[in-house]
């Protein structure tokens, strides 16, 4: 079995996030710096920024959701169903997928941030939320859940509580975190595979969505589901 476009980004973000803690050289170079894009047009930025991290917990979180989402196990992760529904354009579409979510998901960061100097940001979550919210567009009924929090609710109630309490961090501010990162790369995720699929597939994907959605009964949740 040939390396999976997961283990691959996960290998890859590692490598240079593990040299990038040890050398501010390098951080200063690849982090997403808006001024240093509108000023000095280093666009790479938006894609360079998701292969480091600010620390070892940052990187352990986001490439373990990369690789639970996205490379999954039996054939449940989002690049393996992505193989089945596009068949040898699946890898592809899947890496495109995730490297445009990264520049997709700092747009509005950048607007809203073009000329603040004191402004930086770091990691790959906005792409990995993409992977997620792809995984529950594909999968909407299959219980997902947080780490160390052994409760698992179907995906899209999970995904709905996500975006909401996102965008009410964001809101709020603070934290150090880019929660819009995560809301619009979840919702690149979501548009990017509706329209990959009425271009290179005939699978349905929303109206398989919305009909299994539609048998929902919120009793699973409280009888083992």
């Amino acid at each position: 079995m040939g390396l999976s476009i997961s283990i691959f980004i996960i290998a890859i973000t590692s490598i240079v996030s593990f040299i990038g803690f040890g050398n501010s050289n390098v951080m200063d170079k690849l982090i997403f710096y808006p001024p240093a894009i509108a000023n000095q047009n280093e666009w790479y930025r938006f894609f360079s920024c998701g292969l480091i991290h600010k620390d070892i917990p940052h990187l352990l979180f986001n490439m373990y959701a990369l690789y639970l989402f996205g490379n999954g196990r039996e054939q449940q992760g989002v690049e393996p169903m992505f193989k089945a529904i596009f068949y040898g354009k699946g890898e592809w579409l899947y890496l495109l997928m995730y490297v445009l979510a990264l520049g997709v998901c700092l747009l509005p960061t950048y607007s809203k941030n073009k000329e603040n100097y004191n402004y930086r940001s770091l990691g790959a979550s906005g792409a990995v939320s993409a992977v997620v919210f792809a995984y529950i567009l594909l999968d909407p009924m299959r219980g997902v859940g947080l780490i160390f929090i052994p409760v698992f609710i179907p995906g899209f109630l999970f995904g709905g509580l996500y975006l909401l309490i996102s965008y009410l961090l964001d809101k709020r501010g603070g934290g150090g975190i880019n929660h819009s990162a995560h809301i619009w790369g979840a919702l690149f995720g979501i548009v990017y595979l509706i329209i990959a699929c009425s271009l290179f597939s005939n699978y349905p994907v929303l109206a398989t969505f919305i009909d299994l959605v539609k048998g929902f009964d919120i009793k699973h949740i409280f009888s083992g589901y």
